[in-house]
């Protein structure tokens, strides 16, 4: 009998954006345009100036947000309430995921570049809310995103997680470069023929790096795949 790449694991850290709910749910899409909002009152610029410094910080920075802290010195908490201020109702409720989650075996964790708030108002339309022992948003980060290796250190420090016996759920291949070299599982969650709305050339991943263990189009699927192999 072949045991199961997850046997062992404990901690279950989920990304929120796109990782949590569907990307065709295009509720990171009002996030996105109102970091975009934000960029453009803030400089001046035109609409196509404003994006493509917004891309830009993104790149650089890891979020629009920290490049706007250190190129602009805003303060975080107006960005942060004006870029969440969006429609969560366009989210259904997911019992397929919630099930799933339930029962994975050990703790559950969302660790996430955006709010706290943002994420209890996500997992809340999710029908998931219960389910998770810490919400670690970007303010918890002390407002430094990821992939900075210092935000997981300081996540898994305050939750007491070890690495080797974690697995980590994201997005953005760049986010689990440093999860991997901790030692943990990595999953890619990435929908099939679907580009987040920041993904140029430099970020599309098609699962191959060597930091990404595995790629899945179905989290919900994917869970409950890992749950029937644990059982055999």
């Amino acid at each position: 009998m072949t045991q199961s790449p997850f046997t062992g694991v404990k901690s279950w850290i989920f990304d929120l954006d796109n990782t949590l709910y569907p990307h065709h749910s295009k509720l990171f899409d009002q996030i996105d345009q109102r970091i975009s909002e934000f960029v453009q009152k803030l400089t001046g610029k035109q609409v196509h100036e404003a994006r493509e410094l917004q891309l830009t910080y993104y790149k650089e920075y890891g979020t629009t947000l920290r490049g706007l802290m250190m190129e602009h010195h805003i303060e975080a908490d107006e960005f942060l309430e004006f870029v969440h201020d969006i429609d969560h109702s366009v989210l259904d409720p997911n019992p397929q995921l919630a099930e799933a989650i339930n029962q994975l075996p050990g703790k559950c964790y969302i660790l996430t570049n955006g709010t706290r708030k943002h994420a209890e108002s996500v997992a809340n339309r999710l029908g998931i809310t219960h389910h998770f022992e810490d919400i670690f948003g970007i303010m918890e980060a002390d407002l430094v995103p990821k992939p900075a290796a210092e935000t997981y250190r300081r996540f898994l420090e305050k939750n007491g997680i070890l690495p080797n016996s974690a697995a980590m759920f994201e997005d953005l291949s760049r986010n689990l470069i440093v999860p991997n070299s901790l030692g943990m599982r990595t999953v890619l969650v990435i929908p099939d023929g679907t580009r987040e709305v920041f993904r140029e050339d430099w970020e599309l991943s098609n699962g191959t790096e060597p930091h990404v263990d595995f790629v899945t189009d179905h989290l919900d699927g994917f869970l409950h795949n890992i749950l029937r192999e644990l059982k055999n």
